[in-house]
C-alpha cells in the first residue's frame, strides 16, 4: 500500500476527495482549532494567575474529548445487500482493491468496527465466540486485552492485508446443542434447518466482535465504522441494540433492487432502526441490474425513482433519505477514475446527504456543548477582570488624592479602605460557613448515586428473577429499576434546590453589601437520566413485546439483554454522578473566585494606601506601578476579548457560510448561561482493549 493513506484525504489524487471526505477533514481541523482556542484561554488563566486546579481540570477533560471526538456511522442489512461494499466505496476506495472482504452470500459475520486509535498498532482484534458463554459485556472485555486474538497488519501489502480481513468472514459448524448455548440457534432460519438436516450441524461464526485499527486519513480525523452481521447474528448480541446502534451518530440502512423489502428486512428496520437512530439513511442498492440496456436512461430513471417512493412507503420515511446507488459500481469507479460511472452509480448523492446532515448536525451539537462551557468560563474570568480593573483605578484615584490632599485627608481615605476590609472579611467568614454547608448537601447528594446501590439494587433484581429468565420478569424487572432511578433523580432535584437556595443568598450577600454583579446560581437538571433510564425502559418494552422472545423465552438472550441493560444502567449512574459534580463545583465557583480575587485587591489596597501615607517617595513609586498594572490589566482583558471572539467562530463551522444553527449555538452559549452542559466522552474508541 502507498503512503497516501498518512496524508490528507482533500489533497489525495482523482475523484477520491468526495464531499463527505473533504467535510471529515475540515471537522477534523475544526476541533484542532477549538483545542488551539482553549489552550490559549488556559494560558491567559495562568498568566493572569487565575488557574484554580479544578477549572484546569475540566479543561483539559474538554481538550480530551475533543480529541478522542469520532463520528460513528454504522452500517445495518439483512446478508447480501451489498452493505460491506457500500462500506468499501464510501471510505476505502483508495486502497485500489476491496478492503473489507464482500462476496454473494453471508459475509459479515461478526460486528465490526473499523478506527484509528494511535496508541496502538495497524491491527485486527479478534474476539472469540465462546466468551458468549460467560457474562462479560463487550464493554468490559474491550478493557481485556488478552482474550482478544490480535492480527498485526502490513499496510505496505494490499494482498497481504486482503488475506488477514478473511479473519472476519470466519465460519465453523457446531453441534446444535453448542450452538444453542451461544445463543445462535434460530428455528425460523430456513439455512440453519437444512444445513442441521444435512449435516446434524449448524454453523456459527468464529469471532464474536472485531476492531479494526487501521491508519487512514478519514479514520485519523475521527470517523468510525461499525459493520453489523445480518440479523440472526444481530439478535444474537443485544449490546448493539443497547448501545451501539444507539450511540450511532447515523444509521445507513441498506435495502436492494432485486429483492426488495423481505420480511427480515423489515424486521430488521422496525427492532434496530426505526426508532433507535436519531439520523437514518436507506440506502436501495444495486441498482445497476436495471441497467440491462433494454431501456433507456430516462426509462432506467423512472424504475428507479418508482423503487424509492415504494421503499419510503413501506418503511414510512420520507423519499428524500432514500438513496438509489450501485455500491459496486461506485467501487469499481473511484479505483478506475471514470467519472461517468462514478455519477451513474448514485453515491455522490448519498455523501453529499451523510456530509451535510450528519456532519453538521455532528458539528452543532459538539460546538454547542464547548461553546456553551467554555464561553461561561471565560464571561466569568471577564467578570474577575472587570472587578481587578475597576478596583486598581479606585486605587489610583486614591493614591493621586493622596497626593494632593493633606495628611489628615489621607488618614480619612486609609481608614475607609481598611473599614471596608474589614466588612469584606465579615462577609467571606459568612461565606465559609455557608460554602461549608453546601459541602455537607452536596455530599449526602453525591449518596445516591454510589455504584455501591446501584450494584445492591441490580444484585437484589437478578435474585428475584432466579432462574426464570423470562420477558414478563424482564420487564417487570426494568420497570422497577426505572421507578427507583426516576424517584432518585426528584430527590437529588430537591435537595439540589436546597443548595441552590443556600447558593444564592451568599451571590445575594456579595450584590447587596459590595457591588458584585447581581446573579444566581445555576440549577441542577437530572433531565438526561432520566430520559436515559426511560429509553432502556421503552427498548426493554420492544424486546418483551416481540412475539419471537414472548412465545420462546429464549433464556440465554433474555439473560444477554437483561446484563447489557445493567451495564447501561451503570454507565447512567456514572454519567449522572459527573453532571452531579460539575454543577456543585460551579454552584457556588463563580462567586468563590470573584471573592478571592476582590479579597486579594482590598488587600493589595490597604498595604499601598498605608506605605504612600507613610512615605511621599513610596508613594511616587506606588502610582508608577499601580500605573502599570492598569495597563496589564487593560491588555490581559483585550486578550480575554480576542479567546472569546475566537471561540465564537470555532461556533460555525463553515466560516464563510455560517449556518443559523451554528449562530444560534453560539448566541445561546453567550446569553444562557443558566443551562449546565454535559459533555460526553467518545463511546467507541478502540483503544478501550489495548
Amino acid at each position: 500500500m502507498s503512503t497516501q493513506h498518512t496524508d490528507s484525504v482533500s489533497n489525495q489524487p482523482g475523484i477520491i476527495a468526495s464531499s463527505l471526505n473533504t467535510k471529515i477533514s475540515e471537522y477534523s481541523e475544526w476541533r484542532e482549532t477549538l483545542v488551539a482556542t482553549i489552550d490559549d484561554y488556559i494560558d491567559w488563566l495562568g498568566q493572569s494567575e487565575s488557574l484554580d486546579a479544578i477549572q484546569e481540570l475540566r479543561l483539559y477533560d474538554i481538550k480530551e474529548i475533543l480529541k478522542k471526538d469520532q463520528l460513528v456511522m454504522a452500517f445495518l442489512a439483512e446478508f447480501s445487500r451489498g452493505k460491506t461494499e457500500t462500506i468499501n466505496a464510501l471510505f476505502f476506495s483508495d486502497f485500489n482493491q476491496r478492503l473489507l472482504p464482500s462476496a454473494p452470500g453471508r459475509t459479515t459475520m461478526c460486528p465490526t468496527e473499523i478506527f484509528w486509535d494511535s496508541r496502538e498498532e495497524a491491527c485486527i482484534k479478534l474476539l472469540p465466540i465462546e466468551t458468549r458463554q460467560t457474562d462479560d459485556t463487550l464493554t468490559y472485555l474491550k478493557t481485556t486485552p488478552d482474550i482478544w486474538h490480535k492480527i498485526r497488519l502490513d499496510i505496505t501489502s494490499p494482498d497481504a492485508m486482503k488475506e488477514a480481513l478473511k479473519a472476519l468472514v470466519q465460519k465453523r459448524e457446531v453441534d446444535l446443542e453448542t450452538a444453542k448455548s451461544l445463543g445462535f440457534w434460530n428455528e425460523n432460519d430456513p439455512s440453519m434447518r437444512r444445513l442441521l438436516a444435512e449435516k446434524g450441524t449448524v454453523e456459527i461464526p468464529v469471532w464474536r466482535h472485531a476492531l479494526i485499527n487501521y491508519p487512514h486519513p478519514l479514520l485519523r480525523s475521527g470517523l468510525v465504522v461499525i459493520d453489523t452481521p445480518g440479523l440472526n447474528t444481530m439478535g444474537a448480541e443485544p449490546e448493539l441494540t443497547l448501545s451501539i446502534i444507539p450511540n450511532a451518530h447515523a444509521v445507513l440502512f441498506l435495502t436492494a433492487t432485486d429483492t426488495g423489502i423481505t420480511k427480515s428486512d423489515m424486521q430488521i428496520w422496525s427492532e434496530y432502526v426505526q426508532k433507535r437512530a436519531a439520523h437514518k439513511l436507506v440506502v436501495l442498492n444495486k441498482i445497476d441490474i436495471l441497467w440491462d440496456g433494454l431501456e433507456s436512461e430516462a426509462e432506467v430513471e423512472a424504475l428507479i425513482q418508482k423503487q424509492i417512493q415504494n421503499t419510503a412507503r413501506e418503511l414510512g420515511l420520507d423519499a428524500r433519505n432514500i438513496f438509489a446507488m450501485s455500491a459496486q459500481k461506485a467501487l469499481v469507479a473511484k479505483i478506475r477514475k471514470d467519472a461517468a460511472l462514478l455519477k451513474r452509480s448514485g453515491i455522490g448523492l448519498l455523501e453529499d446527504a451523510l456530509a451535510n446532515q450528519l456532519i453538521e448536525s455532528k458539528h452543532e451539537i459538539l460546538g454547542r456543548a464547548v461553546v456553551t462551557e467554555c464561553s461561561n468560563m471565560i464571561r466569568s474570568s471577564r467578570k474577575v477582570a472587570q472587578m481587578r480593573i475597576t478596583s486598581i483605578k479606585s486605587q489610583l484615584a486614591e493614591l493621586k488624592e493622596i497626593q494632593t490632599q493633606n495628611r489628615d485627608a489621607s488618614k480619612e481615605i486609609l481608614a475607609n479602605v481598611v473599614a471596608e476590609r474589614k466588612r469584606y472579611e465579615a462577609s467571606v467568614l459568612t461565606f465559609n460557613q455557608g460554602s461549608e454547608k453546601i459541602k455537607r448537601l452536596s455530599d449526602k447528594l453525591l449518596r445516591h448515586l454510589s455504584l455501591g446501590f446501584l450494584d445492591t439494587t441490580l444484585e437484589q433484581t437478578k435474585q428475584d428473577m432466579g432462574d426464570s429468565w423470562t420477558t414478563v420478569g424482564l420487564n417487570r424487572s426494568i420497570r422497577e429499576l426505572t421507578r427507583l432511578a426516576i424517584k432518585l433523580a426528584e430527590d437529588i432535584k430537591v435537595e439540589g434546590g436546597t443548595i441552590k437556595k443556600h447558593a444564592d443568598d451568599l451571590y445575594h450577600l456579595f450584590w447587596s453589601k459590595h457591588g458584585f454583579e447581581k446573579t444566581v446560581a445555576i440549577e441542577l437538571n437530572m433531565s438526561n437520566f432520566i430520559q436515559n433510564m426511560q429509553s432502556l425502559e421503552k427498548i426493554t418494552n420492544d424486546f418483551c413485546a416481540d412475539p419471537v422472545n414472548v412465545l420462546t423465552e429464549k433464556r440465554f438472550l433474555i439473560r444477554k439483554f437483561y446484563l447489557g441493560l445493567g451495564a447501561q444502567i451503570q454507565a447512567n449512574f456514572e454519567q449522572a454522578n459527573v453532571d452531579c459534580n460539575l454543577w456543585l463545583n460551579a454552584v457556588i465557583g463563580e462567586l468563590k473566585t470573584q471573592i478571592n480575587s476582590h479579597k486579594k485587591s482590598l488587600d493589595k489596597r490597604a498595604e499601598s494606601l498605608m506605605e504612600s501615607h507613610e512615605s511621599a517617595d513610596k508613594l511616587i513609586k506606588n502610582l508608577e506601578s499601580t500605573e502599570k498594572d492598569y495597563s496589564k490589566l487593560l491588555q490581559q482583558s483585550n486578550q480575554l476579548d480576542a479567546i472569546l471572539l475566537r471561540l465564537m467562530r470555532c461556533a460555525k463551522f463553515d466560516a464563510n457560510k455560517p449556518s443559523a444553527t451554528s449562530l444560534n449555538a453560539a448566541k445561546t452559549a453567550t446569553a444562557d448561561s443558566s443551562k449546565p452542559t454535559a459533555l460526553h466522552d467518545a463511546p467507541f474508541i478502540g483503544g478501550k482493549s489495548s
